[in-house]
């Protein structure tokens, strides 16, 4: 790009998650938009799909340093907003070194918007860092964001006409963050992957949020009175032949990977096939199995370390590394000795951060010192492992989903 923009308006994607099966859209049209549009995103671009995992993030990257202004920190890929040149476009205002308490990255980025003087900083919600894996965050931690965005605030209200929040920590908290903090304009929300998406106004604060994993986006802009949004979907585009060189190379990659997921791995069971993974069902018969045949005294699943996804007849690799996408190993872990006689706390805690539980006997015994997991369970939320099961998460899904279908 070159020239100035005359900016006039902000569209915010959120919680992309590597879904580039269909990027072309979404290339397309933001590139097309970006003359006069500040492009930001609120967090989760990377992680959730096979396109991460043989890619490396290499080319959710790319995309980030080709087409964006602004980023948002989120849990998945947290540690890609520390290498160049994705920390270069980061900003987050209540993430800080543990020690010294110095923030981690830029607090705010300004842009000149409708002719208004237009802050752009990000939060990044307690529960959504405290998902990152533990080794990934360790030395850092994070202050309450209505108390980092009030800091902000007052150090350069001065400068500034109109105050945008990219937040990373879920809708229901974005309403409670607009009440908090009535001197913000818009808070583009991410993370919480619900069907809340707006416009919501809580007083004068604007809360929004664009669809995600690369559907579409909220657009947000300044007018007389205050600012004004609404979100929608990418325009369908089916030619590349409107992507300047550097994206035309990007999707060039895609499809390149498009072909290696392709690859088929086998038929899939009955009750899977042709219709949106269910993933309490696969999950409620693989702990009810590796219960049995791993010989654990439990066995406790996070709901989320699956994702769901269209199946049709035929388990493709693509398929499976978007099912499980974080290459979890199932692991033996310790349970904290302040909860291994108390089955109905340990859940309530996990719950707490990581999500819906699936588990596996009902109840849970008594007494419990150890139980069957992933290894980002044992690690970020119980006492660590004691010793690898041998197994992958994704090699178990793979059992489960094409059972029997080789008889």
């Amino acid at each position: 790009m070159t020239g100035p923009r005359a900016l006039r308006r902000i569209a915010a994607t959120t919680d992309v998650h590597s879904s580039l099966d269909n990027a072309l859209p979404m290339l397309a049209h933001l590139h097309a938009i970006r003359t006069d549009t500040l492009i930001v995103d609120c967090g989760d671009f990377f992680e959730g799909s096979g396109y991460y995992r043989l890619g490396h993030g290499r080319i959710e990257t790319a995309i980030l340093h080709g087409l964006y202004d602004v980023l948002a920190p989120g849990n998945h890929g947290w540690i890609h907003h520390f290498e160049p040149p994705v920390r270069d476009i980061t900003v987050c205002a209540n993430a800080v070194d543990a020690t010294t308490g110095q923030p981690l990255f830029r607090r705010l980025h300004t842009a000149r918007i409708g002719g208004r003087r237009v802050a752009i900083t990000a939060v990044i919600g307690v529960q959504a860092f405290h998902s990152i894996p533990i080794d990934q965050r360790a030395g850092h931690r994070v202050i309450e964001p209505a108390q980092a965005l009030r800091e902000v605030m007052l150090a350069h209200h001065h400068e500034i006409d109109s105050w945008v929040v990219l937040s990373h920590s879920g809708f229901d908290e974005d309403l409670k963050l607009a009440a908090a903090c009535p001197f913000l304009d818009v808070i583009f929300a991410g993370h919480c992957h619900s069907h809340q998406y707006g416009p919501t106004h809580v007083g004068e604060p604007l809360v929004l949020k664009g669809s995600e994993l690369g559907i579409g986006y909220a657009l947000a802009e300044p007018a007389l009175a205050r600012w004004i949004g609404h979100t929608t979907r990418f325009p369908d585009i089916t030619s590349a032949a409107a992507l300047p060189p550097q994206l035309a190379l990007i999707h060039d990659r895609i499809e390149d990977l498009r072909d290696r997921l392709a690859l088929p791995i086998g038929a899939i069971a009955k009750p899977y096939r042709g219709q949106v993974l269910d993933r309490r069902l696969l999950l409620s018969n693989l702990t009810t199995r590796l219960h049995t045949a791993l010989g654990a005294e439990a066995v406790i699943l996070n709901e989320t370390a699956l994702r769901p996804t269209q199946l049709d007849d035929v388990l493709t690799f693509g398929d499976l590394l978007t099912i499980e996408p974080f290459n979890n190993q199932l692991v033996h872990a310790r349970i904290p000795q302040k909860l291994r006689d108390d089955p109905g706390a340990l859940l309530r805690c996990l719950a707490k951060s990581a999500g819906p539980l699936i588990t596996e006997p009902k109840p849970l015994p008594p007494q419990l010192p150890t139980v069957l997991t992933t290894d980002y369970l044992a690690e970020s939320h119980l006492d660590g492992r004691t010793h690898q099961a041998g197994l992958r998460l994704r090699q178990a899904v793979q059992r489960i989903l094409t059972e029997g279908t080789h008889r």
